[in-house]
């Protein structure tokens, strides 16, 4: 229940609990780790239980990001490359491919696009006015577009939505290197291409799962998965199998293209060899 303090109304319980399994989602997507995700999120609600009044009621969404990204300033070590400021030359980052991406411009990315947050509440989220936080999403647009090509997995049932994916997939000069709808032949597929990116569903066809796909896939393989399903709930529970990336179906090719870009950031060219550098725990 919210109550008042002075003129501020701050918020409950309830307010908090209904959006932790996004600022979960967006500390996972952002870090590419569960476990360092959720140990920025531990932090914000410690920081919350202590200072209740951060929050208002009826922006909890908002202002529970920000404290997030308050606490995250104030842990974690700051790289010359996040001080950069929008007028710093783009072209020296683009060359070393979409992994030199500033920090800055892959959080305005999330906040606006997987979390769909205004640019004036990205702002507020970030400490920016609105138009660094426009310079900053339209540069880091710019940059996943000139991405450097991979090779993608694509698991899903649903043929139509398998072409959609493929068209994002290849819109953005990335390779479908396999498309599968079963657990067996998904598994078989990324043996055989051993691709950079798993873009997966979690129901396929006759019942199967695509996380048990996934699972079976990352014991022989380390690579990022992106979960594209209608069913995020199952992903977003708290459990030990919680991906860095979920988009829920129906989604905005933008999304897509913005998560799939993240994501290989995160992972880097180590990925294979470092296991804790997917998106996800098994």
């Amino acid at each position: 229940m919210a109550r008042k303090e002075g003129t501020r109304v701050t918020m409950d319980a309830d307010d908090v609990l209904e959006n932790l399994p996004y600022l979960r989602r967006y500390a996972r997507a952002l870090t590419g780790s569960q476990r360092i995700g959720d140990d920025y999120v531990r932090f914000c609600l410690e920081t919350m239980l202590q200072e209740p009044q951060r929050i208002e009621h009826g922006h909890a969404k908002r202002d529970v990001f920000r404290l997030f990204h308050q606490v995250w300033n104030a842990l974690r070590p700051t790289p010359e490359d996040e001080r950069d400021g929008p007028d710093v030359d783009q072209r020296q980052r683009i060359a070393h491919g979409l992994a030199a991406l500033p920090a800055i411009e892959r959080m305005v990315l999330l906040l606006t696009a997987l979390e769909e947050f205004s640019l004036a509440d990205t702002a507020f989220i970030l400490g920016l006015s609105k138009e660094e936080v426009s310079t900053y999403l339209s540069r880091a647009r710019e940059d996943i577009r000139l991405e450097t090509a991979v090779d993608i997995l694509i698991i899903e049932d649903e043929p139509v939505i398998a072409m959609e994916l493929s068209r994002i997939v290849e819109s953005m000069g990335h390779k479908v290197c396999g498309v599968a709808a079963r657990q067996r032949a998904a598994v078989a597929l990324a043996l055989e291409c051993k691709p950079a990116l798993v873009l997966a569903d979690i129901q396929l066809k006759d019942g199967e799962s695509g996380i048990s796909a996934v699972r079976e896939i990352l014991a022989k393989l380390a690579m990022p998965v992106i979960f594209v399903t209608g069913f995020p709930e199952r992903l977003l529970t708290g459990d030990a199998l919680e991906p860095a990336f979920v988009i829920t179906k129906p989604f905005d090719p933008e999304t897509l293209q913005i998560a799939i870009g993240q994501a290989l950031t995160v992972a880097g060219p180590s990925s294979r060899r470092h296991p804790e550098n997917t998106s996800m725990s098994v």
